[in-house]
């Protein structure tokens, strides 16, 4: 059974950073995509960022240079770091993931899909 639990949220000023954490497991082998995705209120799911089973990263343009996402494969945690936060990432993010291709960053849409972890940016 895939699961899959975000840690890290929490509120911080404008232009802080913060490190967001996901434990994954119920996956088979490293052959996975994960990634993460946010939902504001009244705004739709966003996709955030993705990395793939050969290690390829992307990103959604508005946090391309800010965030960065990566794996420790071994222990089966993904990471968001997040650098330079703007009161607009305000939102509840997810990690996700999906057994073989990572989903396009604009169509953020996978099989396995954790509660979330809320971030709050203020001025």
């Amino acid at each position: 059974q895939v699961q899959l639990v975000e840690f890290g949220g929490r509120s911080v000023q404008t232009g802080g950073s913060l490190r967001l954490s996901c434990a994954v497991s119920g996956f088979t082998g490293p052959y996975y995509c994960v990634g993460w995705f946010r939902q504001a209120p009244a705004k739709g799911r966003e996709g955030v960022a993705t990395i793939d089973k050969y290690g390829r990263t992307r990103y959604a343009d508005s946090v391309e240079s800010r965030f960065t996402i990566s794996r420790d494969s071994a222990n089966h945690i993904l990471y968001l770091q997040m650098d330079s936060l703007k009161v607009e990432d305000t939102a509840m993010y997810k990690c996700a993931g999906n057994i073989d291709s990572c989903p396009p960053i604009h169509h953020p849409l996978f099989g396995y899909e954790g509660q979330g972890t809320q971030v709050i940016v203020s001025g």
